[in-house]
Formats: structure tokens, sequence, C-alpha cells
């Protein structure tokens, strides 16, 4: 029978892992779709160079485990003379890992604007930079939020590898009570049922996100 009383017990340090769940999240994300979005307007330039390093990056970050780039990060890095904390260690690796798959999603978003917007603008003296402003990049928002939420709520699940280099997030909270009181079931059904409201936030910010973009498209 679950005790509930562990719960209670322990509910300020599953707070603490799910202030810091989310604030990870946050910010390696959040530098993840910007990195993203610099990798893939890098990608467009003339340098032939510059173009082949933002493939070889992409490849290799989604070719190659979360986990083995943290470990390489947070356990190798030091003999590069590269020390980070857990917690920037954590951020650090969502950002480069994310920013991989957002760099395709920007590519997907930018590829499906119809051609004849872009040939109107420019029948009409835009500049490239007017393009992009004002014509690529709102219909590409809105092209994008599927995939965009969709990659956000497999970062935040895969957040929970974290633990294994010592960020104090969810999953380590629960891993800690666990061997506090020897009870699997309660901490693990917290770990679950947390993580499953984070991903119905994000879900309902998505569709707010939508409805938004549509509205601003329309309305223009």
């Amino acid at each position: 029978m679950p005790h509930l009383s562990i719960l209670v017990d322990y509910a300020p340090l599953f707070l603490t892992g799910l202030w810091h769940t989310v604030f990870i999240c946050v910010a390696g994300i959040g530098i993840g779709l910007f990195w993203g979005l610099a990798l893939y307007l890098a990608s467009t330039v003339r340098w032939a160079s510059l173009r082949w390093l933002v493939r070889a990056y992409v490849n290799i970050f989604r070719g190659t485990p979360l986990l083995i780039q943290l470990f390489l990060l947070f356990y190798g890095g030091p003999h590069f003379g590269l020390r980070f904390s857990a917690m920037t260690t954590g951020i650090l690796s969502l950002a480069l890992y994310s920013a991989a798959y957002f760099t395709e999603i920007y590519r997907s978003g930018f590829q499906n604007i119809p051609i004849g917007q872009i040939e109107a603008c420019l029948d009409l003296g835009l500049t490239p930079l007017q393009t992009l402003v004002h014509v690529k990049i709102p219909q590409m928002l809105a092209l994008i939020i599927p995939s965009v939420i969709g990659q956000t709520i497999s970062m935040v699940k895969e957040s929970s590898l974290l633990s294994i280099i010592t960020v104090p997030e969810l999953t380590a909270a629960a891993a800690k009570v666990s061997t506090l009181t020897f009870s699997i079931v309660e901490p693990y059904l917290l770990l679950a049922l947390a993580y499953w409201l984070l991903i119905v936030g994000i879900t309902k910010c998505g569709e707010l996100w939508e409805r938004h973009q549509v509205r601003y498209l329309v309305l223009r």
C-alpha cells in the first residue's frame, strides 16, 4: 500500500528537483532554439566550408546519444581545460543537442513556404532581409510549431539523464527519496506524474502559440 506520508515528508526535495528541471529545460532548450536558427542561417550562406561545418555539427549531435555527450563534456572536458558545474553541463548539453534537431526543423519550415510568395516579394522590391523578417520567419514559425513542441517534449524527458552527472533535478530527487525510504513505488509514481504534468503544460502552451500565430498571419 502506498505511503503518502513519504511524499509529504520529502515534498521540498521534489519541489527543488522540479525547479531545477524547469530551469535547465527552459535555459537549455531556449539556447538551443536560438543556436539552431543561427546554424540554419549559416547553412544558407555561399561559403561551402561553413555549410559543411553546419552539416557535420548536425550529423554528429543527432547521430550520438545525449548520454555520451554528457559524459564527454562533464568527465572529458577537464582534460581539455573545460571545467563546468553539473548544472552548467546539463544546460550546455541540452542546448547543443537540441540545436541540431531545431536546425533541421527550421530548414523544413523555411522550405515549406510557397516559392510564389518569395517571388512576389522580389517583384515588390523587398530586400532579402525584409523578405526574411516580414514573410519567411512569421510563416516558418507557424509551420514548425508541432515539430518544435514535439522536440521540446522529447528534450524534457531526456533531461532525466542529467541525474547521472549529479544534477539535482526530478529524477535525482526521486532516486534519493527511494534510497532514503527504501520505497520504489511512491517516489517514482510522483516522478512520472511530475513529468506528465510538465508535458501537458508544454502541449497547452503549444496550442496557444499555434492559435496566436495563425491569428497573427490572418490579421497581417
